[in-house]
């Protein structure tokens, strides 16, 4: 846990994700990248000198073999409140309009609903687990698909829903979270979306995995040239 909790300071503080008092809505989907933050939260509680408050919520998407059970056991024993709320989002994206590439449609209905969720419990930020991975993905499948510099900023506010969002694992890798779970014989929740394995981000993530055998600095060099640019939102307070 410490070697995430470092990671996860460092973000936290670079991009001031954390002020007094705030109320944190932590999107649990029960993978590895959200249970992982959600035990760091619980760790940063104790010590973090600004104080705030924690909740886990979870978006049950309505594909079958959804077991929320682990769920429910994993944060009765961090002591983290934890909501699961029903949706249609599979029925939408799959059987109504039958989309081909569901990834983002089914993203941001499960962003709506996080959102709509987060509001009415009285939250003033929302935690996302993407992870250091995620960043370098986001920034490549943008760069090859949509041919712009861009990638998701460490911190978000919505002016709509006076809600921020905060992604605390961007400095973490994916393989230390791994390593994390595995260690502690965490409980993944199974994945239960079809288009797990098979999507434009897996390629992207092969294709890191194939550059780092010739270029074994990629991922810092791709990293370093996201936080040189001036892509919104990556610039650090001592930047600014």
């Amino acid at each position: 846990m410490q070697q995430i909790l470092s990671y996860m300071r460092k973000a936290i503080e670079d991009y001031n994700m954390i002020e007094e008092g705030d109320k944190i809505a932590v999107g649990l989907s029960g993978g590895k990248d959200s249970l992982s933050m959600l035990m760091g939260f619980k760790n940063l509680q104790r010590f973090y000198p600004k104080k705030f408050d924690i909740i886990a919520i979870t978006i049950d998407s309505g594909f079958e073999n959804f077991d929320s059970s682990s769920l429910k056991n994993f944060c009765d024993n961090l002591g983290v409140p934890l909501i699961i709320e029903q949706g249609h989002i599979k029925e939408i994206v799959f059987d109504i309009r039958k989309e081909k590439n569901p990834c983002s449609l089914c993203a941001n209905l499960r962003r709506g609903m996080l959102n709509s969720i987060a509001i009415r419990e009285g939250c003033n930020k929302i935690a996302l687990g993407h992870n250091e991975d995620d960043v370098l993905e986001t920034f490549l499948l943008n760069l090859f698909y949509g041919g712009s510099i861009h990638t998701f900023a460490p911190t978000s506010y919505m002016d709509r829903s006076k809600i921020t969002l905060i992604r605390p694992l961007i400095y973490t890798p994916e393989k230390y979270i791994r390593k994390f779970i595995r260690k502690n014989e965490i409980e993944v929740m199974p994945k239960v979306c079809p288009m797990d394995g098979s999507t434009t981000r897996e390629k992207m993530k092969q294709l890191i995995r194939d550059m780092q055998i010739d270029i074994p600095r990629v991922r810092a060099n791709l990293y370093g040239a996201i936080q040189r640019s001036n892509i919104k939102g990556w610039a650090k307070l001592g930047d600014q």
